[in-house]
């Protein structure tokens, strides 16, 4: 039997600078079983579409009532021949196609510019004098989000640059809103969709098509998508996953949905959707296929009977970034703070370096589901060499770890293997703020390419940190940040507030933590996000272990996940919402961070408790010394010094010297020390360059220090020569 043609959509709307890795990770998987792949981002499509002259005329042509839009959508409107003469210069220049464009956007009246260029602050401190091409896209940013404005307005409520008709898959435990949505008539980036998709189906005329739906902003997109290709061709087979239906759809019971989708599958896709596809094939029966609901007899089955096993994170294979534009995603500039830049801009190569969580303890996160309790690891030779196939293919070398959170030792057996074999990246991924992450294991992660890590502080509070199962502390976590702070590795802290019981002296006290997080330069980035209690998480199962009440939502036929809850002991979470994300805002910009904390409150709050100095005492607590770490293992990523004798003795109690030069990229250093002790040092570094495999520890380096030495391997471990080669690159992890 021939095998199916497959194609892989991600359907609108995700990030806009960077492709979401799913399409690219089946893609890769599929094609190493030998099926015929391709995939498409539509909702790039889509975009790239509506943000063309073409485009804009055609949207704003059909606004017929100007004068009951606000007055910032009809200033828009006034200025829309400046909109349609702009717009496909500044999509190129977005692209990377056109960087000369940065000088016009800076320095003359080239944008049009409505209510988004109210919120400029001051450029020159946030981009500098030179920084003249950021400035540029940051501008031409607030521009795009200007039209989006109107677009929302005028043309089509549920557009945004990050989400689709959101609101329909938040909570959704009815199908009947997204059903009558999907009958409405078509919005004009609707129909700009599925122009899209008539193309691609076209060129492709496939046999079956995947939809990837990570979020509830993609939801309805897919199935607007599903609707069109069974009113076309009804006879190609559809098929959803991802982390919405991972998280929403697990008690899927809506025969409505089979309409447009014949199967859904949770959790990973490799294994389910291969079963499908030998279904298909003939070459399996339906009874044994795996994590897959679909519709038999008008009724909705859930059929798992599968008996091989799970693919494994080692076999999924790499990603395969083909058929994708990828030099027509468009770069962001949203907000002037280079951590949160690096979600909207740039192109980044999407990877796991572990699947699951080590930890899956906090009480607040989906442990139970597959996502996270199924933890798996690859070595570190086969994740650097798919690093290298997908730089070969995507001609990128800026990598984003998609972890949920990535294991300490993982990542630093991936450091020294890529910088063994010499391959240059940047990266950046999701951490815990783990002991783990000493000092010398930051700089080493920075002189693998990383440039940046995000982690969890949550509530910065000590007792409710032990209540949700963190596994960290707020001290604890000012180290590690600090650690990383000074490898030159920017910090984005995930911050929560509205945890079961949280008083709003806690509240209070968790902001005071930040801010001297913020003052003690530890941190660079954070944002504050409002607990949700989910359905498969153990404060979802288990409400009245953590002190909350669970008040809906009434478990329907479609999704379930988020659910509604009454926190009695707790304060109103909701009021602290707006004076939490200014004060953060502020201190991300070193703005306010003297001010007292009523300040961001436009009602009263209680004075801090937390000591001023807390962060600063943390940070500054001795660490365990050398002598403590001789288990560790020793790194020196430099050259062999080449050494010199010194002084030769004519007495007998002198002692003979002799000078080692370390020839390093930023700058030489030598040291003038005893010979015995030199010839000792050089035996060491040439066996740490010379590509030997076994690890050298602290403790067996020991174990060859010269007995004739003039002081002891303590006394050396603290002395200025040894304190001066750990300073210039001598790690110990």
């Amino acid at each position: 039997m021939k095998s199916p043609v497959i194609l892989l959509i991600t359907p609108p709307l995700t990030q806009l600078n960077t492709p979401y890795p799913a399409t690219a990770y089946l893609k890769g998987f599929l094609k190493s079983r030998g099926f015929n792949v391709h995939q498409s981002d539509l909702g790039l499509d889509m975009v790239l579409k509506m943000f063309s002259r073409k485009g804009l005329e055609r949207m704003f042509n059909s606004v017929t009532n100007i004068q009951k839009l606000s007055d910032n959508a009809q200033r828009i409107y006034r200025l829309r021949k400046s909109y349609f003469e702009t717009v496909e210069p500044v999509i190129k220049f977005l692209q990377n196609q056109d960087s000369t464009l940065a000088q016009q956007i800076c320095y003359s009246r080239f944008l049009p510019e409505a209510s988004r260029f109210d919120q400029i602050g001051d450029l020159e401190a946030g981009f500098g004098e030179l920084g003249i091409t950021d400035k540029a896209r940051h501008l031409a940013t607030l521009y795009l989000e200007d039209i989006a404005d109107f677009i929302m307005e005028a043309v089509c409520p549920h557009f945004g640059f990050s989400r689709y008709a959101e609101k329909l898959g938040l909570s959704a435990t009815s199908f009947e809103p997204i059903e009558k949505a999907l009958h409405a008539p078509l919005t004009i980036p609707d129909e700009m969709l599925l122009e899209s998709l008539d193309e691609l189906l076209s060129e492709v005329k496939p046999d079956v098509v995947g939809f990837s739906v990570p979020f509830p902003g993609n939801l309805f997109g897919a199935l607007l998508l599903a609707k069109h290709i069974k009113s076309v061709n009804p006879e190609i087979k559809t098929l959803m996953g991802g982390g919405y239906p991972n998280t929403e759809l697990r008690s899927l019971n809506e025969p409505k949905l089979f309409k447009y989708i014949d199967f859904v599958t949770l959790d990973d896709g490799e294994s389910p959707w291969l079963r499908i596809l030998e279904f298909l094939n003939g070459e399996r029966e339906i009874g044994n296929l795996q994590r897959t609901f679909l519709l038999q007899n008008g009724t909705v089955s859930y059929i798992n009977n599968c008996t091989e096993k799970d693919i494994s994170h080692t076999e999924v294979g790499t990603p395969d970034y083909s058929d994708l534009k990828l030099d027509k995603y468009i770069s962001f500039i949203e907000v002037m703070n280079p951590m949160h830049r690096l979600w909207s801009d740039g192109r980044w190569n999407k990877l796991t370096v572990a699947h699951g969580c080590y930890w899956k303890r906090c009480s607040f996160c989906d442990i139970t589901l597959d996502y996270i309790a199924r933890y798996e690891t690859a070595p570190a030779t086969l994740l650097v060499d798919r690093i290298e196939q997908i730089i070969a293919q995507t001609g990128q070398t800026g990598f984003h770890f998609v972890d949920e959170a990535a294991p300490p030792l993982a990542l630093r057996d991936l450091a020294i293997e890529l910088i063994t074999r010499g391959v240059k990246i940047s990266w950046w991924g999701n951490i815990r703020f783990e002991k783990t992450f000493t000092p010398d294991l930051c700089r080493l992660l920075a002189l693998s390419g990383c440039i940046a890590v995000s982690g969890g502080l949550e509530v910065a509070s000590d007792r409710l940190l032990a209540k949700m199962e963190k596994g960290v502390s707020i001290a604890q976590v000012a180290r590690v940040t600090e650690g990383f702070t000074q490898a030159g590795i920017m910090v984005h802290a995930y911050l929560m507030y509205g945890f079961p019981t949280q008083t709003a002296q806690e509240t209070i006290d968790s902001l005071e933590v930040v801010r001297q997080l913020f003052e003690n330069n530890v941190i660079q980035s954070g944002f504050w996000h409002r607990f949700s209690m989910t359905a498969h998480s153990p404060i979802g199962r288990h409400p009245e272990k953590f002190g909350v009440v669970k008040i809906g939502p009434e478990q329907g036929n479609f999704a379930y996940n988020d659910l509604w809850h009454d926190d009695p002991q707790g304060t109103d979470h909701e009021a602290f919402g707006k004076g939490l994300a200014k004060a953060i805002y502020n201190f991300m910009h070193g703005i306010g961070l003297e001010e007292n904390l009523q300040f961001w409150f436009d009602f009263k709050v209680p004075r801090t408790t937390v000591a001023k100095n807390l962060i600063y005492n943390a940070i500054a607590e001795p660490g365990k010394s050398d002598y403590e770490k001789r288990n560790l293992r020793l790194l020196w990523f430099g050259n062999v010094p080449e050494k010199t004798l010194g002084f030769k003795p004519k007495k007998v109690n002198a002692v003979a010297t002799c000078t080692l030069t370390f020839y390093e990229k930023a700058e030489d250093f030598e040291l003038e020390l005893p010979l015995v002790i030199g010839d000792w040092l050089m035996n060491i570094f040439e066996n740490l360059t010379s590509g030997n495999s076994e690890p050298l520890r602290l403790k067996e380096i020991e174990t060859t220090y010269p007995v004739e030495a003039p002081l002891s391997f303590t006394a050396f471990l603290d002395s200025v020569w040894w304190k001066q080669i750990r300073e210039k690159g001598l790690l110990l992890v």
